[in-house]
């Protein structure tokens, strides 16, 4: 993919109800001396094939087209196959979608 994010856009906030009781538990002792790692909810990279339907489906995304069989369709035209090196159906897609954790 061409635009990285060093940071996962769809964790959700969280927070504290109330204030921890127990001393140091919840906290971080020297906050500049914590790693951010990129990707830090990825077990692995990216193979060849996510990061090909991801550009795909950014670049799907950013021509407004939302809707399951249009996006399905577009990733046909674009030649982006499912895979097993078939067409898309919308079956396929939300399966795959699924499977990859989106």
């Amino acid at each position: 993919m061409t635009d990285t994010l060093d940071y996962n856009p769809h964790l959700k906030p969280w927070s504290r109800t109330e204030p921890n009781q127990v001393a140091g538990k919840g906290t971080i002792e020297k906050p500049d001396e914590v790693e951010n790692i990129i990707y830090q909810t990825r077990a692995t990279p990216p193979t060849e094939y996510e990061d090909r339907l991801g550009e795909a489906l950014s670049e799907i995304f950013e021509a407004d087209a939302d809707e399951l069989p249009e996006v399905v369709a577009k990733l046909n035209d674009m030649g982006v196959q499912a895979p097993y090196g078939e067409a898309w159906t919308e079956e396929s897609f939300q399966a795959e979608m699924k499977r990859l954790g989106a």
